[in-house]
């Protein structure tokens, strides 16, 4: 059975991929695991996230076309597209610095996915592709979006538009692939224990510097860290506590 696994150890969470009958194309229960266990790496001591998938010819061959075939115009647009995007959008804002770890090709959803995350360690026989037109549809979980602010707009027309795969060599050379190894899973954990040494708090607000700079959920990242500055605030301590108390802050300004 298809399935996304979870596990934590040691402040570093892996989400693993389990669909290899099927080139780890996803279906529907997979979505529902990969949002309830985004969910829970939220809530946690997680420091660092890696995102691999058992060993097949793909680490995501997008999305299963059984899955969502049979589907009328209003449930694919509605649940199956607009559902499986939000939980992407999930995965590119976790707090967590994120890895996808590409031991092979990444096509459709796959690539969506592994564009969610922070950084993508890659194989040397691995490739990128967006192959929904010979499907009939159009890259639906921000292929389009999000993937055209991680690569040149010619490069992703060349693989929505044209069907180019584009190979690892390619992909390092355009800042989309951080590292090609031939053990991905293991450069990735190098990378990743790395994080472990380094500030939490630090690390959770220059990710969302970053991402408020390139645009990814802008209004809710500048929320987020303007609430972070005021939370710390003596004054907003003073407001909470003369809430508690009935009567009227004294504000400071510190």
């Amino acid at each position: 059975m298809s399935a996304v696994h979870l596990t934590i150890d040691g402040g570093m969470a892996e989400l693993r991929l389990d669909n290899p009958a099927k080139l780890n194309a996803f279906t529907v229960p997979m979505l529902d695991q990969l949002a309830a266990h985004l969910e829970t790496i939220e809530r946690s001591d997680a420091r660092v996230v890696l995102l691999i998938a058992e060993e097949a010819k793909c680490f995501c061959s997008g999305a299963d076309i059984l899955a969502w075939g049979a589907l009328s115009p209003a449930e694919f647009a509605r649940y199956w597209v607009r559902g499986g995007h939000r939980i992407f959008d999930r995965l590119a804002r976790l707090a967590q610095p994120t890895i996808a770890v590409l031991h092979a090709h990444a096509f459709g959803g796959g690539l969506e996915l592994a564009a969610a995350c922070d950084i993508r360690v890659m194989a040397p026989r691995a490739t990128i592709a967006l192959p929904e037109p010979g499907v009939g549809i159009v890259p639906g979980w921000s292929g389009t979006q999000r993937l055209h602010r991680l690569l040149p707009e010619p490069v992703v027309k060349e693989m929505a538009l044209f069907g180019r795969r584009i190979g690892a060599d390619h992909a390092l050379a355009l800042g989309f692939a951080a590292e090609i190894s031939d053990t991905p899973r293991e450069a990735a954990r190098a990378i990743a224990a790395k994080v472990l040494d380094l500030s939490p708090r630090a690390v959770e607000i220059a990710k969302s510097m970053i991402h408020a700079a390139a645009g990814e959920d802008h209004a809710a990242m500048v929320e987020a860290l303007g609430s972070a500055a005021i939370s710390a605030s003596d004054d907003r301590n003073e407001g909470v506590t003369a809430f508690a108390d009935k009567r009227k802050p004294l504000f400071s300004g510190k």
